[in-house]
């Protein structure tokens, strides 16, 4: 095994932070004069399509959301709205106590580092300027690959951008968008992480999956100790 693969949102990023999703989109639902229930609506509803690109970048999403709610912002409504939401996408993603750290010690032993993440375009716009990249060899996106997890391509793309081969990479993730089970048929070892310590999050997890891992850890932390014992491949 020499690479590991992670999920993004929930599994590098502070589970906490998913409660505060919704409370993210106030400020850009009024800077386009949107009742935040009607906007927080029209934004999950197209959550499918926002994450493989479909509407475009933010200025772009954020006009056919309003669209949807039967509104026509004018263009300084959408400058606010966009700087709103870059900022309210910044509120969900903080690391994860210790992620960071971890990060750096996986790197200093020898893993290559990869990230595959359904996501929409915000974080793909900010994603230099993160904690994360720089501390990354690889990250997949859905939105810039038009494919969502557990789509056979995004596993491929984090494993050819690695330079690796699937079954070298483990990969982590707290379980959305069946991300295991994809994984898994890509040739991955996966890992999940259950985030025991914030079981409110597990029921906003989009599309959970049906498929556990053997292996399961209530922690990101709880990883280096995985990866010590189990270096090897699974057996076919």
């Amino acid at each position: 095994m020499r690479a590991i693969v992670f999920d993004f949102f929930g599994t590098l990023t502070d589970p906490a932070a998913e409660l505060h999703r919704q409370s993210s989109f106030t400020a850009t639902a009024e800077a386009l004069g949107l009742p935040l229930d009607a906007f927080w609506a029209a934004m999950s509803n197209s959550f499918p399509e926002r994450i493989v690109g479909r509407h475009g970048d933010t200025r772009q999403t954020l006009l056919a959301m309003a669209r949807r709610c039967g509104s026509e912002p004018t263009d300084g409504q959408l400058d606010r709205a966009v700087a709103a939401q870059r900022s309210g996408a910044e509120s969900v993603r903080p690391p994860r106590p210790g992620a960071l750290a971890l990060l750096d010690r996986l790197r200093a032993e020898g893993w290559r580092l990869g990230l595959i993440s359904d996501c929409s375009s915000e974080l793909c716009e900010a994603w230099p300027t993160t904690p994360y990249a720089a501390r990354l060899d690889a990250a997949v996106f859905s939105w810039q690959e038009g494919r969502r997890k557990p789509h056979s391509v995004l596993y491929a793309a984090a494993a050819d951008r690695l330079g690796v081969t699937a079954t070298e990479c483990w990969f982590v993730g707290d379980g959305g968008s069946r991300e295991h089970d994809g994984a898994r048929r890509a040739g991955m070892r996966p890992v999940l992480v259950t985030n025991a310590a914030h079981p409110d999050v597990a029921m906003l997890r989009s599309d959970p999956d049906q498929y556990r891992p053997e292996l399961v850890i209530d922690d990101l932390g709880e990883l280096p100790a995985v990866l010590k014992t189990r270096r090897s491949p699974a057996p076919a």
